[in-house]
Parts: C-alpha cells; structure tokens; sequence
C-alpha cells in the first residue's frame, strides 16, 4: 500500500476516533445516527433525520459542523423562506451594471457542509434551486451557473413529506434516520452528558477539515465492492418482493456508502457488515421493519473482527410497528382484484414480518402478533404449500 493511500486511510480513522466517537460520548443514543452522518460525509450522499422537537437533531448536527473546519452553513426553514436567505442577494453594485449576480458570501453557495432544519417546510420560491443544489451540486438563478463546493446536506424535520413537490426534495437524500428521545433507563445519562455539553467547546484541535474528507472520499472508487455485491444484490431483490421500492440508480449509489463505511473501519474491502447502511433506505415508517428484516437477515454470521459496529443491531423489534404492518397487509388484502403478482409479494412481506415477530420481547405481544401473521398466511398460503 503507497504511503499516500495510507495517508488518506488515516483520515479515516481520525474522523472516527476524534470526531465521531467525541460525538457519541456526548449524546447518549445516538450512535446510530452519528455513524450515519460520518458514512454519508465520506460518501457525499445527503441525510434525512426524523423526530419529533427536542430529540437532538439539530444539536447533533451543528456539533459535527463545529467540529469540521471549513466553511459551513446552515439554516431553520419557514414557509416564507425567500431563496435571498439561502442563496444570498443581488449583487447591487452589478444590479447598476444590468447584470443579476448574485452575492453569496457566508451563504449555502460557499458551504461544503450544508444543514436545513425544518426541511420539508420549503416552498415553491426555494424549492427547483434546491432540487438543483441537492441532486446535481450546481446552484442556478436566472443566468447564473456555478458548481457547488458541497460535501453533504443534512435535512431534518419532525414529519414526512404530504405532496408531490415535497417528496421530490425527500428523494434527495438518499439515507433517513429516526432520532428518538431516549428510553427512561437512560434520561440519567443524558442529562450528565447534556450538562457537560453546555460547559464545553467542540471546535478545537480534534476539528478535522473538509478538504481531507475529500482526500479520504477520493478513495471511494478503490475500496473493492465485489466481494458484497452479490449479497448487495439479493437485498435489494428481496426488498423488492416485499414491495419496497429500489430503484437501480438507488442501488447504484448505496455502493458508495457500503464503501464509505468501509474506509471509516480502515478497509480498502467491503465486507457484508457494510450493507448495514441498507436498514436505511425507508421511504415510509411502514418500511422500517421490513428492511430491517432483510438486512439483519443478510448479516447473519457476518460478524469479523474488522466488522463496522452498527452490523450489531440492538434492541428488540418494535411491535408497534409490526402491528402496523401486519394491519396494512391485512387492509391490502380486502382488494378484490389483487393480482396474483401482488398476493406472491405479501407472502415474502408476511414472512419477513413473521420472523421479526419471533423476537419481540413480551409475552403477550409476541403470541398476539403471532396470530395475527397465521390470519394473514390462512387468507394467502404460505410460501411452498
């Protein structure tokens, strides 16, 4: 290995220890969502979090932008947002002159890491200069062209998108997360860790700067992928029949954040721990289960001594969120005109569901749903009978 790829492999690994983990030990449940941001900056793909007020989103991701040194930006959206105070004013001087420039300095044009609270609250005036920003990296307003230094853009908001124009934005992130407050066994923790948050200052000499994120994002195209792309593959055939959908230029794209969370563990090779970043892909809080299903399904046995740790799942599954499926495959099935394609697709869904439901914790829960998947499997037969 030259010096200078192991130059950049090192970048990597002090994102991990000086960045990430700081981060970590500072919000207390969080890990998933931290491990998301650093795989999505080395990947240059952008991420969406959910959750209600007072979860941490905003905080988690202004602490990353503190502790990255370049120039960030970022912004709370309202639905009177005008594109001025995300991209900047008209250039007066140049106004005079008959031409519309427009003067971006310490606005989202110049930033390389981009963070918009409240997201989905963006109307019709911003939203065609975001689509632009977020897909293509270019920023474009009357005569105006430019490309972007842009990095990574993280969306939040406390809901889904309700409409076309809204889902269009949502689409541009390629990874969403839910950041949930933490269970009650934990709040101790996370008033320590809160009061000793409020008492310090996160920019300092761990601070590591965007322009080697892009040296160590240069790597991307050399960590070899072919070892997981099979398994890559099934997952998303799998997904598939189970009625989410994947498309090819998806599947395409998460290759690169397999490989991200490869150069953060230090690999120049994929192992199937990678494709954790899959359980991520959630179009609707409906999918949740039945991705995660999949992929933890995919990871079984996949356990290495260099393994990414977000492979290790934790916690029980939700069984609030399986009734919720169960329940949609129930009210699917009352169509009368289901095709047989579709009855083929439930039954993968149903047993999918059917093994999460073996692991809910709960005596009562666990034999209730239960019933409810034979219900189902009575009304469409199982798989092979």
């Amino acid at each position: 290995m030259s010096g200078d790829v192991e130059d950049r492999l090192a970048i990597g690994r002090r994102l991990a220890t000086s960045v990430l983990d700081p981060m970590k030990s500072a919000f207390v449940g969080k890990d998933e969502v931290i491990d998301l941001l650093g795989v999505c900056l080395v990947g240059g793909e952008n991420l969406f979090i959910l959750g209600p007020p007072g979860t941490a989103k905003s905080a988690l991701v202004q602490d990353l932008g503190r502790r990255l040194a370049g120039k960030t930006f970022d912004y709370l959206l309202t639905r009177f947002t005008e594109p001025s105070e995300l991209f900047g004013p008209f250039d007066i001087r140049k106004l005079r002159e008959g031409d519309l420039v427009t003067n971006t300095d310490g606005m989202l044009p110049e930033a390389s890491f981009v963070f918009l609270d409240e997201l989905l609250n963006a109307n019709s005036a911003v939203l065609n200069s975001l689509l632009t920003v977020l897909n293509e990296r270019i920023f474009r307003r009357g005569r105006e062209t430019r490309p972007l230094p842009l990095v990574m853009t993280v969306g939040a908001s406390n809901h889904l998108p309700d409409d076309d124009a809204l889902g269009a934005l949502f689409d541009r992130f390629l990874l969403r997360v839910h950041c949930e407050n933490v269970p009650g066994d934990r709040l101790s923790d996370v008033l320590d860790a809160g009061w000793r948050l409020e008492r310090r200052d996160t920019r300092g000499a761990d601070a590591i700067s965007l322009d080697d994120v892009r040296r160590l994002a240069t790597l991307l195209t050399d960590v070899d992928v072919q070892a997981v792309r099979a398994d890559l593959a099934q997952i998303v055939v799998r997904l598939r029949r189970a009625g989410v959908t994947v498309s090819d230029r998806r599947a395409v794209k998460m290759q690169r954040l397999v490989a991200a969370s490869a150069l953060l563990c230090g690999r120049l090779r994929a192992v199937k721990t990678d494709l954790w970043v899959f359980r991520h892909i959630w179009d609707t809080l409906e999918q949740e289960e039945v991705i995660a299903a999949v992929v933890e399904e995919a990871l079984v046995g996949a356990e290495t001594a260099d393994a990414h740790p977000r492979a290790r799942r934790g916690g029980a599954p939700d069984p609030e969120a399986l009734l919720r499926d169960l329940d949609d495959v129930a009210s699917r099935l009352d169509r009368l005109d289901l095709p047989e394609s579709e009855r083929a697709a439930m039954r993968d869904h149903v047993g999918l569901l059917a093994a999460r439901c073996q692991w809910v914790q709960g005596d009562e829960k666990r034999p209730f749903l239960l019933g409810k998947v034979e219900q189902l499997w009575a009304r469409i037969g199982k798989p092979g009978a």
